[in-house]
């Protein structure tokens, strides 16, 4: 995979809207996503995260407006799409390398023989995860933790300039968080444009650009610009988020940590004073 450069986007939103039957999930809303850069969706349950994920893979149409994913080069954009293992039928009689080999079907067709450079894709992508020891375990077998490590396996065996996460660490256990970052950050080193969904406030911050989300797209750009009390409280609304001095405290089911389980940082962080944003604030 080639680096691209952050000067262009990979993803460009107009006025997009976002129904599901009589409901609207996402409200007009204009964004962009820089190619190459690591953006992170962030909002309270409800806000439309997965809904933006959704529609940059493709699988949800706009009711209105427009939104569209940039190829890297004149083929069409190849995007990898990796759900949240609660949204998995983890039960399924499969075993881990056959559920990464899916990740390759996209290239390969269902029913044609993989080829060396298939089955070295999935090899790479199982390594990358540290689930190469678990390749003949069924999936039914598998802790959350791994379970959610051989999804984002599956999403690095295909061919992608594009990779979006659906909460890809929220309350996993630290070996299968510390994979999963540091597979995200290769992606990233490699030139992968990537957009992940979190609750954590400190993972958003420490990503390259932020979308905040309240059933809108309240602002985007970088997190310093993004994530200011103003937006936060735009986002989330007072009974949610607590600010003591220079320290924001968002208080949501969806934030508080499970015990035993990862905690990527912390729920509160230090904010600036409110910056206009770049891109229009509002959106």
């Amino acid at each position: 995979m080639r680096p691209v450069p952050l000067n262009r986007y990979a993803v460009e939103a107009e006025g997009v809207v976002y129904r599901y039957g009589a409901r609207t999930a996402i409200e007009p809303s204009t964004f962009a996503i820089r190619a190459g850069a690591i953006t992170a969706l962030i909002g309270p349950n409800g806000s439309g995260k997965s809904t933006i994920l959704s529609g940059i893979a493709g699988l949800l149409r706009p009711a209105s407006g427009r939104l569209v994913v940039r190829p890297v080069d004149s083929g069409p954009p190849r995007v990898a799409y990796v759900l949240q293992t609660t949204k998995v039928n983890d039960s399924l009689p499969v075993t881990v390398r056959e559920v990464v080999t899916m990740g390759r079907y996209a290239t390969a067709g269902g029913y044609r023989r993989l080829r060396a450079l298939d089955r070295a894709a999935v090899a790479e992508a199982m390594e990358r995860t540290g689930i190469a020891d678990l390749a003949r375990r069924h999936i039914d077998e598998l802790s959350g933790g791994q379970r959610q490590r051989v999804l984002v396996a599956q999403g690095l065996a295909q061919d992608h300039d594009l990779l979006l996460l659906d909460e890809p660490l929220t309350g996993l256990d630290l070996p299968s968080a510390r994979a999963i970052d540091d597979a995200i950050h290769d992606e990233h080193a490699r030139g992968c444009t990537v957009v992940m969904t979190t609750h954590d406030l400190e993972e958003a911050r420490a990503a390259d650009e932020v979308l905040l989300l309240a059933g809108r797209v309240v602002a985007y750009g970088p997190p310093a610009q993004v994530l200011t009390t103003a937006n936060l409280a735009a986002a989330y609304g007072p009974s949610l988020l607590h600010v003591s001095g220079a320290e924001i405290f968002i208080d949501d089911p969806a934030h508080r940590p499970i015990p035993g389980r990862h905690v990527h940082l912390e729920r509160s962080i230090h904010t600036e004073p409110s910056v206009a944003d770049q891109h229009g604030g509002d959106g």
